[in-house]
């Protein structure tokens, strides 16, 4: 075949010789990517289908021509058109300017996110990846960004227990990153909203240890880190104007002979002790002191993300993200935001009374729920709840079980998908509306 292929959509069925339903059927240096008639989504997913069939064949060097490449499809097959290692060429063809403006925004933040979230767990730690996100953020903010890193002992002494907790068994110290992305210029402005993510950057499990097979892609999670940065970087691509705080709570889970054990109490600074049961139940403990953070900014509205539980992959796979609120108003709002970015979220059930399941002799709070039948992605929200003000109300939740593939498929290479970050980008942007 030719250095560079061709990639034409077709609304046509291809010749019997490439066998009933082909996707893809080939010319020359010119490949037809047949899409059959139904919903724009489907036609979305079958981009992706084909684009990932061509990489995997080793075609490195792709261009888009002919009609009905919109945004969203030159972005599907982007996304298909992608693996960790190795170098490829996409050439989108012919685009408005502000076509391409806006999908080269959108590929910035996906590609980061991608980037990142893949690399190597010895070059990507807590404090390169709080630095590594405070400089994509000020690549576009600019003079409206500000940031307070707050790293090892400091933690302690700032009252920042979980984070200090679960990454001080590492010789690489936890970090707490405190952005803000004001861009009113009033340094009075209220913060609409807090976008707050879980960036372990590794997770052995602790004592409470993980097998190797588990154990292999702990690299991704710090995804939710990931995706709240790329989400803000989206948003102010598409000209976010109210004052944002970002808040990355990052630690290396390891053990040694400082690490945090189980049976230790962490008292947090809204005064709840927590017993750990289970320190590979971490992501939560540093999003308490993240959560804490937000709800003192004073942000009408707080989004978490985190890959927090294997519950929530068991509940629906690695094709949707869960989503979690007390107030309903705020599932409905993450939803529809998912909807309108052709990503797929599901929601999960919370009730107050789940924080109940949580239960130690010790302390307040367990850090896991003990009772056999208990839901664990539910559980772990009810946990979280238990630091967010005025009883959640404005507050979201986002399991994500959908940002990291294990092994590859027919739509996605292994490693990080990015595939949530547009939903908490237009749900910021709704909110500061």
């Amino acid at each position: 075949m030719a250095d560079m292929m061709n990639v034409r959509l077709s609304s046509q069925a291809a010749a019997a010789q490439w066998g009933e339903g082909a996707l893809l059927s080939f010319n020359g240096d010119e490949a037809h990517l047949h899409l059959a008639a139904g919903q724009e989504k489907e036609a979305l997913r079958a981009i992706q289908r084909g684009a990932r069939r061509l990489e995997s064949s080793g075609i490195k060097r792709i261009k888009l021509v002919g009609e009905g490449w919109d945004r969203e499809r030159r972005y599907a097959f982007a996304q298909g058109f992608y693996a960790a290692k190795g170098v490829r060429e996409l050439d989108f063809g012919e685009q408005s300017d502000q076509e391409a403006a806006e999908l080269a925004a959108l590929l910035k933040a996906t590609h980061w996110v991608r980037e990142v979230t893949n690399g190597c767990p010895e070059a990507i730690y807590p404090m390169s990846l709080a630095e590594s996100a405070l400089l994509l953020i000020r690549s576009l903010g600019g003079d409206k960004v500000t940031a307070r890193i707050t790293a090892g002992e400091a933690l302690r002494e700032s009252g920042h227990i979980g984070i200090w907790s679960v990454g001080r068994g590492s010789e690489r110290e936890p970090v707490l990153l405190e952005l803000d992305y004001n861009p009113t210029g009033d340094a009075n402005a209220p913060v609409v909203a807090a976008l707050v993510g879980k960036g372990i950057t590794f997770d052995s499990g602790g004592y409470s240890m993980k097998s190797s097979d588990n154990m292999l892609p702990m690299k991704s999670d710090m995804g939710g880190a990931a995706m709240v940065t790329g989400a803000l970087a989206l948003a102010i691509s598409r000209g976010l104007n109210k004052r944002v705080k970002l808040i990355l709570c990052c630690a290396e889970n390891l053990v040694s002979g400082h690490a945090f054990k189980l049976g230790d109490i962490l008292t947090y600074r809204n005064g709840i002790s927590v017993e750990i049961q289970n320190t590979d139940a971490e992501g939560r403990l540093v999003l308490a002191d993240g959560l804490l953070a937000a709800s003192e900014s004073g942000a009408a509205y707080i989004l978490d993300a985190a890959t927090l539980t294997g519950a929530a992959k068991t509940a629906l796979g690695r094709d949707y993200n869960a989503v979690f609120a007390l107030d309903e108003a705020e599932q409905v709002r993450a939803l529809a935001a998912a909807n309108a970015e052709n990503e797929k979220a599901w929601p999960l059930p919370l009730e107050p009374w789940h924080a109940g399941q949580l239960t130690s002799a010790f302390a307040e709070l367990g850090n896991v729920a003990s009772a056999e039948g208990t839901a664990g992605a539910t559980t772990a929200a009810a946990f979280l709840s238990r630091f967010v003000r005025d009883e959640g109300k404005g507050w979201v939740h986002l399991d994500l079980a959908a940002s990291y593939q294990k092994s590859g498929n027919d739509l996605w290479a292994t490693g990080a998908k990015g595939h949530g970050l547009r939903t908490i980008a237009r749900w910021l942007q709704e909110v500061c509306a």
